[in-house]
């Protein structure tokens, strides 16, 4: 009987142990975000992220890896339009490849220290830790937490971050000031403390195998259609020509200027081409800059960046950062002047 009765409260005491650990408070489930990022020595992911700051939504298959202290690669694709790229960080610093075009960005940034970071899981967990004033919910099967960010992009003003019952990322949901969503992100096949060769966070054996898995452009089509920007910063299209280059080869140059202000901005446009040998710029000014539909450069006074077969080069003297990211952004549509 006293056996009995001792195997009763031993099974009892457990159950209570097991729904407490199920039922974690706020502070509870903050505590133990905080234990992770300190003992958390590198991860492997997969996600799906969706864009809806076009006109059509884009949706890309992410991979990301993560290797403490501060080793990241993320490589991005986008099978309808042919998109691939990979950032890379290591001890040489920051880059952005492009393998289509065997052509490569190195900077000397701090990314992804200085903004938030939809898909990494410590910019996530950051995020959560720092909002004070975060929103929080405990469902049957994950936490629910909405906080604030701090996106380059100033529209991703607030976003809901899903954890499940053992504190993983699953999902996270970015919305502009009227709740509207406009990036959704879900996490896949998450492997924790994951193990690393010593060329996973190499620049050239990064670049050699993606080009292994897409073809590279050939640039053959040396027609395409140029875009115009929708947002301007209230500045009119002034001029628009055609500059040859030599060998059927040719860029358009858009000129927006406003005669009250003396704001201006210069946008260039040309069909890319692949380079047989390897074509490295470093930008010991510049920071890389996500466009939502592609990773561009970003300086003071430029952004560069690639998108569907185009070079575009965005320039001014006049307007800030933010602006020139807002109007870089709204050149991935139709062509509209």
């Amino acid at each position: 009987m006293k056996k009995t009765l001792s195997m009763m409260l031993t099974a009892f005491m457990l159950m209570a142990i097991l729904s407490a650990c199920g039922a974690k408070s706020q502070s509870d489930v903050l505590d133990s975000l905080e234990e992770r990022m300190d003992s958390m020595t590198g991860y492997k992911a997969d996600a799906k992220m969706t864009l809806k700051t076009g006109e059509k939504p884009l949706t890309y298959d992410l991979e990301i890896w993560y290797k403490k202290p501060d080793f990241y690669r993320v490589s991005m694709k986008n099978a309808e339009k042919d998109q691939s790229q990979m950032i890379l960080r290591n001890k040489d610093g920051v880059f952005v490849l492009t393998p289509a075009l065997n052509k490569s960005f190195r900077f000397q940034s701090d990314w992804p220290e200085n903004n938030s970071q939809v898909y990494l899981f410590q910019s996530l967990i950051s995020d959560i830790l720092n909002d004070s004033d975060r929103g929080f919910k405990s469902k049957e099967k994950s936490y629910v937490f909405h906080t604030k960010t701090n996106y380059q992009n100033k529209n991703l003003y607030q976003q809901e971050i899903t954890l499940n019952k053992d504190l993983d990322p699953t999902q996270v949901r970015i919305m502009d000031q009227d709740q509207k969503e406009l990036v959704n992100l879900t996490f896949s096949n998450v492997k924790y403390n994951a193990k690393f060769d010593k060329n996973s966070f190499d620049m050239e054996s990064n670049m050699s195998s993606a080009q292994y898995e897409i073809p590279t452009f050939s640039g053959d089509d040396k027609e395409f259609e140029v875009l115009y920007p929708t947002y301007t910063a209230n500045l009119n299209l002034m001029n628009e020509k055609e500059v040859a280059l030599g060998k059927n080869e040719s860029k358009v140059v858009l000129s927006y200027a406003s005669g009250e202000d003396k704001k201006s901005f210069t946008l260039m446009q040309q069909r890319n081409q692949a380079v047989e040998s390897a074509a490295r710029l470093t930008m010991p000014s510049g920071e890389p800059v996500d466009l939502g539909f592609t990773v561009g450069a970003m300086t003071d006074q430029s952004i560069t960046w690639n998108y569907n077969g185009v070079d575009y080069f965005l320039a001014s003297n006049s307007l800030d950062q933010d602006e020139l990211m807002a109007i870089a952004r709204s050149v991935s549509g139709e062509a509209v002047k």
